[in-house]
């Protein structure tokens, strides 16, 4: 593979006058020119071989005038990413040619990226929002943009205890008037003109003939937002020839809270137990790849043993998350309670083993920059040996035997398409669903970081893509989790738990960072900016769980009904983290 430098020379040299190295202190990447961002995208996907496009992010450098669209690329075959970027003057309509045509799995990152920014993708079929609501006014992540109850750009607030008296913010607004709506937009009086302004996107008039009139009886049914299947507060409309499905659009963004905004009004420090209820059943490896992003920042070494804790602490996660995926994978196909039972149980062992080492069971706010933030008690060690070599190995078998006979499952599962592997790669999959399609692509091998490269295992992978593979998957990720475990608790040396000295409050050298893990639903990645201020410039978070939503319309188109509620499941979202 070519260092980043020959890199820089050759993709510059491959387009003189159109792309250029980024020389800002601290950052990295290349800066194309905005009109020859798809010739240029295009290459570095077939001539360069970046065939996996994982992150888009913008960002707003208001006091240049400037929004800048950054884009993450990475070789399936493995090694460090290309970062290229482009930028566009922030004068309404900011346009940004889109990506759609190269890689699908632009699409809701872009659609993001214009409901928080503004910034208008030429060429995107769908531009519409899909975090906020319809009649949602102005684009919060602007640095312009302020809230109702704004009081500073950045916590502490000094105002929350003025002469040493403490007033609530919304005491200062009137009753109702924490929510704008664009000019002439009244909600009382919003009235639906077609029954298509309901269903946006769902290509509902190619299915009229030369008189109008539907050609079938086609319906649309809601499946959620308060549908169990979903996995929370999602919903999809599904459209329906019989019991085909003829189109189908997720819904989402009614969790949404502008995780984003947070992180850039809270420290450094202050975001970490704000991971925790990203992806809430991984909080330990939320915190993981957040504070990765922090460190290649702030260019410091992570103490010896809180490496292996941390090694320790994200497999146990990938462990339970499996296990949860399994449980709940046979309460959506109607095996209402023994296998969720199983799973349960397993699971919630290893929270004992959370609650020992952090004090909290599901949001462990542990990882520190430079380690953690307390170390193992003996206890649990022992406790975690005792299920990493007895147990767990146990209990795996069992619920394999338990359901891989059941003839049902096998019917359900076994030969049911998901994705293939150009088709996962096309919508940015990762984690287990691209796997499970014969691209053997994990983090923890491709892009090693932490001490795992320290470790024997095998990149668990199987290559029918249907939904057999994709449930078979999950024991094989477990059983390496617990080869990865044996080693790492056989090597973990003694020593301090963090290489820093204790402190409220850290100084972040200017600069970016891109911090990202292999954590149980696919690659979780931190887009950090930093301005040397107590708080990031940028703090962008790219969930598995939302971009690996994308791909919901290409798995279950001609399929049946019933077997969507599965097909959903295979994709193992949790909405904490789908809609930050």
């Amino acid at each position: 593979m070519a260092t980043p430098l020959t890199m820089t020379v050759d993709l510059v040299a491959r387009f003189p006058g159109k792309v250029t190295a980024d020389r800002r202190p601290g950052y990295t990447g290349f800066s194309v020119n905005n009109e020859n961002l798809v010739e240029v995208a295009t290459a570095i996907r077939d001539e360069f071989g970046y065939d996996l496009l994982t992150a888009v992010t913008a960002v707003d450098y208001i006091a240049e005038n400037k929004m800048e669209v950054v884009y993450h690329a990475y070789k399936t075959t493995g090694g460090a990413g290309l970062v290229f970027k482009v930028q566009a003057e922030r004068v309404d309509p900011i346009e940004v040619p889109s990506l759609i045509n190269l890689w699908a799995g632009v699409d809701f990152q872009e659609r993001e990226a214009w409901d928080l920014y503004g910034i208008k993708f030429t060429g995107h079929p769908d531009l519409r929002r899909i975090l906020m609501w319809e009649g949602y006014d102005g684009h919060p992540l602007r640095k312009d943009w302020k809230e109702p109850f704004f009081e500073e750009e950045a916590k502490p607030f000094k105002s929350r205890w003025p002469d040493g008296k403490f007033a609530f913010a919304e005491n200062k607004n009137p009753f109702r008037d924490n929510l704008n709506f664009p000019k002439d937009f009244d909600p009382e009086n919003f009235v639906v003109e077609k029954e298509e302004d309901l269903y946006l996107s769902l290509e509902r008039d190619s299915l009229k003939d030369t008189a109008g009139n539907m050609k079938t009886d086609h319906i649309v049914v809601n499946m959620g937002p308060h549908h169990p299947s979903t996995h929370g507060v999602l919903r999809v409309a599904v459209q329906l020839d019989g019991e085909t499905i003829i189109g189908l659009k997720p819904v989402m963004g009614y969790l949404h809270r502008n995780h984003d905004k947070i992180g850039e009004r809270n420290t450094y420090l202050q975001i970490i137990p704000y991971t925790d209820r990203l992806d809430y059943f991984n909080s330990m490896s939320n915190n993981f790849g957040y504070v990765i992003a922090v460190e290649k920042l702030m260019k410091i070494q992570v103490a010896e043993r809180a490496e292996y804790i941390r090694v320790i602490m994200a497999e146990l996660s990938r462990i339970q998350n499996h296990l949860i995926f399994i449980g709940m994978l046979m309460n959506d196909l109607g095996a209402m309670y023994t296998p969720s039972l199983y799973a349960f149980e397993e699971r919630e062992l290893i929270l004992d083993i959370f609650e020992a080492v952090s004090g909290a069971r599901m949001m462990c706010n542990y990882f520190r920059f430079g380690g953690v933030v307390r170390d193992v008690p003996e206890f649990a060690l022992k406790k975690i040996q005792d299920l990493v070599s007895d147990r767990l190995p146990a209990k795996t078998d069992e619920m394999e035997r338990f359901l891989n006979e059941n003839e049902i499952l096998m019917a359900r599962l076994k030969g049911i398409h998901v994705l293939n592997a150009e088709e996962a790669i096309n919508y940015s999959v990762t984690g287990p669903v691209l796997r499970a399609t014969g691209v053997p692509y994990d983090l923890r091998r491709a892009d090693p970081y932490s001490v795992y490269d320290r470790f024997d295992f095998d990149v668990a992978v199987r290559h029918n893509g249907d939904m057999m593979d994709n449930y078979l998957i999950r024991f094989d990720e477990i059983r390496q989790s617990l080869r990865i475990l044996e080693q790492a608790l056989k090597q973990i040396p003694q020593g301090p738990i963090n290489s820093q000295k204790p402190a409220y409050q850290v100084r972040v050298p200017a600069g970016e960072a891109y911090g990202r893990i292999e954590s149980p639903k696919g690659e979780l990645g931190y887009y950090l900016i930093s301005n040397g201020k107590p708080n990031p410039y940028r703090y962008h978070v790219r969930p598995a769980s939302f971009v690996n939503l994308q791909c919901v319309e290409k798995m279950c188109i001609g399929t049946k009904i019933a077997d969507f509620v599965a097909l959903v499941a295979m994709l193992d979202i949790v909405m904490g983290e789908l809609d930050r």
